[in-house]
């Protein structure tokens, strides 16, 4: 032990060893000491020299470090030694103190120890195996050296994680590791991970990282937490740019509700802290990157639809109108809305109705704007309200229109600061910063609108006391002429350029100032210095302009006038050539890329986006206009002509088209409704035939339960001779007996009051008149007549004859009575049975003599000759009906005999079958006898009751 004493520090005789060498002998003794502890030591000596002889212990004792690692996984000690050593040897953040050069090195010859690392990828995966181990002293370490090694060769280390199984998701678990040293580094190791890489990207967002990272936020404390906060904050920004599919998945995971709480500040907001202020910087850039204008449009619109609806634009305007919030802030904060509502009607609608907390009340734009054209306010954040003025204009006619109304001299209010004031103070100051973002705001107030162009032409200035106003369009031609500052004069351009491209009225008014065009011609062809020459393309592309969107409505300044004036005063390929100046310049291509003004310094704020675009779709177009004959021109109005022609004609077909998809659509609708309420007809109807048939089956069980009833109480009443039941039936047919024949009697009068009513017609009718075929009628009828009285006698005989019949059935009964407990009961009931039938005989002579009398009545009954042909008629048609219905019941009664043969033969076949098959069938005859069976027993039960 004395050499590792030697080593750690000890005093030892003799010369002492060179670094080297004593790491010489170290790594011997790590590769052959069969002692686990004597390995240890030696591991732990290496971990000690590690940072001061770096590149001596990289060089020698890697592979003993890694061939450790292999094989001594059961110590967790020596595990530790070694990754920290490892990490020694590749990490460079220790190296901060030397110069450039050394760190230079320093960080290289990190470098060259991770490819010799990296270049199995085995110990990559070694090293995630580790990772898996809870010890703190193993676990710790590995996540420092996997960060070094990302670090130094990210895209190789990235490369074989990706295709180790489950390497990802190894990582994932050091965020829910209870240590918070290894969750934070954790942290840092999954920012290397993600760094430009989508796969990984994507792979750690389905890991449930984004639900990980916002709950570790939110125990943070949100923005007013640490250092941890800022990590996570990072990383979720490395998942989610330029990752439209991480995007996706953040937003239908309704994480975008929970940013909500990181924006909400009190009404107190002095001495924040820098890391609050990083904190917050970053939740901004956080949102800026959802709905960033690079994405696509239909997930940038999704976004912006949930920041509303959550509440989280109201939160971020609430920032924005709030005091006392730092201006770096501020500035983001401004950035932060103008992409939310950028392009969404809702959000920039909202946006127009915010008003700033002052007395009075004024609109967040017009506040804003104040910020704008004042030239105290920084740099940046003018150009940030720049940029949420554009955007807030941005694809909304509607806020474009309330820009431009401010400006007009209908709408103008002296007590009150409008945007429209602010911007014509700004387009006019003395300051050219100033100047130019007041012009850029209002060429957006003017994109793609050609009616608030046409508008802009009625705004006039007044510029000095006692002189007439002169136009807005005017005082911009005003204020180039005079040769001010290069700024003012490129925003002034650009101006002019959005608002008489594309609407012929506004190039009418431009060409009525005879100035103007010897102006431009002059600007154009002067041999100006490298700062001028922008100027001069701008000019020659508002020249073009006038060319191209030219109506000739002018005799002096027609396009062809127009054009010989550029040939001989500027030379068409010298016209072509300075318009070429604009796209050749080196901040043209800077505001190409993004919509957002960026810019270093304010003399370098030239070009805006949207005029950018103007540019490249004008400049071929003016070329070739500028180039064309009057003959080619000829020929293309020509074209245009049957191009509007045919344009017409397909309009026409068009509006005919829809208007025949409306017909079809309305008559699909119609067959539609129509086919569902068949539908629910043919169920109502099959509705009613099941209860039709529901009731015929009742009616038929009814029928058949009544004969057998009759047939009990016949076979009874043969038994037990006339009983109770039978005695009070025979009250019921005798009284039936005497409503029928009271109703006979009195139709008997009517009939033979009739006849002699017929007689004496046919008599007079015989004496007087002439028509032969009314008599043969009368007689016809009066035989009819006959035949019926004979018949109505022949029932009132039969009436009589079963009167006879009851009234010596009752005598009979009487007589042949058994006596009983109850023979007074009966004789008393007999003798009522008696009376009634003597009161009946009475009322029946009385009734005949009734019919005598009123056959003498005879003129009464002539008076109702006329009522009964007519109740006669209605007879026969009612009789007609019931003839009808009575066929109609015949053949519904044919028709279920017809089905219940069918269904006896189906019971007939299956009975077969099952009999075939084995089963015991009881067939209809036995049933049939068995209930009669019951029958007969229940019968002879309630005859044992009675006696």
């Amino acid at each position: 032990m004395n050499f590792f004493r030697g080593v750690m520090g000890g005093q030892a005789a003799g010369p002492q060893p060179s670094g080297a060498e004593t790491i010489q002998k170290l790594c011997d003794r790590v590769a052959s000491s069969t002692l686990l502890e004597d390995r240890r030591d030696a591991v732990r000596a290496l971990k000690s020299l590690s940072k001061k002889y770096r590149m001596e212990v990289g060089t020698q004792a890697m592979d003993h470090l890694i061939n450790i690692l292999q094989t001594d996984r059961s110590d967790s000690e020596i595990l530790g030694y070694a990754l920290d050593t490892l990490y020694n040897i590749i990490c460079n953040d220790e190296e901060e103190e030397q110069d450039e050069n050394a760190q230079k090195q320093a960080d290289d010859l990190g470098v060259q120890f991770t490819d010799t690392f990296i270049q199995d990828p085995e110990h990559v995966t070694l090293l995630l195996t580790m990772l898996e181990e809870f010890d703190f002293h193993v676990r710790w370490p590995g996540v420092k050296l996997l960060t070094a090694l990302l670090k130094n060769q990210g895209v190789q280390v990235q490369g074989i994680i990706l295709v180790s199984p489950m390497g990802v998701s190894r990582l994932m678990d050091l965020l829910a590791d209870s240590r918070e040293v290894i969750r934070n580094d954790g942290l840092l190791l999954l920012q290397q991970l993600t760094k430009s890489n989508a796969a990984i990207q994507k792979i750690v967002a389905f890991e449930n990282a984004f639900e990980r990272l916002l709950d570790i936020i939110t125990e943070e404390g949100s923005s007013d937490g640490g250092i941890v906060v800022e990590d996570c904050l990072l990383l979720l920004l490395n998942l989610l740019k330029n990752n439209s599919s991480n995007q996706n998945f953040f937003k239908e995971g309704s994480y975008i509700q929970r940013m909500k709480p990181w924006f909400e500040v009190g009404d107190d907001n002095s001495g924040w802290s820098a890391q609050k202020v990083t904190n917050l910087h970053l939740m901004l850039q956080l949102v800026r990157v959802m709905v960033s204008p690079v994405n696509s449009p239909g997930a940038t619109a999704s976004c912006q639809k949930s920041m509303y609806q959550c509440g989280l634009l109201q939160q971020l305007c609430t920032i924005l109108m709030a005091t006392g919030v730092p201006a770096d802030i501020l500035t983001e904060t401004i950035n932060t809305v103008s992409e939310v509502i950028r392009g969404s009607q809702v959000n920039q609608d909202y946006f127009a109705s915010v008003n700033a907390p002052s007395n009075p009340p004024r609109p967040a734009i017009v506040v804003l704007l104040m910020s704008m054209v004042n030239e105290r306010q920084p740099f940046v954040l003018r150009c940030a309200v720049l940029y949420c003025f554009q955007c807030f204009l941005y694809k909304n006619q509607k806020g474009q229109g309330e820009i431009v109304a401010t400006l007009l001299p209908s709408t103008i209010d002296a007590n009150s600061i409008s945007a429209g004031q602010l911007l014509c103070g700004g387009l006019f100051s003395a300051d050219s910063l100033s100047n130019w973002c007041a012009a850029v705001a209002l060429a957006h107030a003017l994109q793609d609108n050609l009616t608030q162009k046409e508008q802009l032409l009625r705004v006039q200035l007044a510029t000095s006391l006692g002189k007439p106003p002169v136009s807005l369009l005017q005082q911009c031609t005003n204020i180039l002429s005079q040769g001010s500052k290069v700024q003012t004069r490129v925003g002034l351009l650009m101006l002019l350029c959005t608002w008489i491209s594309n609407c012929p009225i506004a190039v009418t008014h431009f060409l009525h100032n005879q100035e103007n065009v010897p102006f431009l011609t002059a600007q154009i062809s002067e041999n100006l210095g490298e700062d001028e020459r922008l100027v001069q393309g701008l000019c020659a592309l508002l020249l073009g302009i006038c060319i191209y969107y030219n109506d000739n409505s002018l005799e002096n300044y027609t396009k062809e006038k127009l054009k010989q004036l550029i040939e001989k005063r500027i030379g068409k390929e010298n016209f072509v050539e300075k318009l070429g100046f604009i796209t050749k310049h080196e901040l043209y291509s800077r505001a190409a890329q993004k919509p957002q003004p960026v810019f270093p310094s304010p003399e370098q704020m030239l070009f805006d986006h949207e005029f950018t675009k103007l540019v490249k779709e004008l400049e071929g177009m003016i070329t070739k206009a500028v180039h064309k004959s009057s003959e080619e021109e000829k020929k293309e109005e020509e074209v245009k002509k049957t191009l509007e022609q045919h344009d017409n004609i397909v309009t026409q077909y068009k509006e005919l088209i829809r208007e025949q998809d409306a017909q079809i659509q309305e008559l699909k609708e119609q067959v539609s409704s129509m086919a569902s309420q068949n539908e629910q007809m043919q169920t109502t109807l099959t509705q009613q035939v099941s209860q039709i048939q529901q009731h015929k089956d009742q009616y038929n069980i009814l029928k058949l339960k009544l004969g057998k009833e009759n047939q009990s109480q016949g076979d009874g009443s043969q038994m037990n001779g006339l009983q109770t039941e039978e005695l009070t039936q025979l009250r019921e047919e005798m009284e039936e007996l005497r409503k029928q024949h009271t109703l006979l009697q009195s139709q008997l009068g009517d009939k033979d009051a009739l006849i002699n009513t017929l007689r004496s017609e046919m008599s007079q009718t015989a004496d007087g008149s002439a028509g032969g075929s009314d008599n043969t009628e009368l007689l016809k009828e009066l035989e009819a007549l006959r035949s019926q009285v004979q018949s109505q006698s022949a029932e009132i005989n039969q009436m009589k004859t079963e009167r006879q019949e009851l009234l010596r059935r009752a005598e009979a009964g009487s007589s042949d009575a058994v006596p009983s407990s109850d023979g007074s009961l009966d004789a008393a009931k007999m003798a009522e049975l008696e009376s009634r039938l003597a009161a009946l005989t009475t009322e029946t002579e009385r009734l005949r003599e009734e019919a005598k009398n009123s056959s003498q009545s005879q003129p009464e009954l002539e008076q109702q000759l006329a009522s009964v042909n007519s109740t006669v008629a209605i007879l026969q048609t009612e009789k007609a009906k019931l003839q009808t219905e009575v066929q109609e019941s015949k053949k519904e009664q044919d028709d279920l005999l017809m089905l219940l043969a069918d269904q006896d033969q189906k019971i007939y076949s299956l009975k077969q079958r099952l009999k075939d098959l084995g089963e015991t069938v009881d067939d209809e005859d036995d049933l049939d006898a068995r209930d009669q069976t019951d029958d007969d027993e229940e019968e002879e039960e309630e005859d044992d009751d009675e006696d």
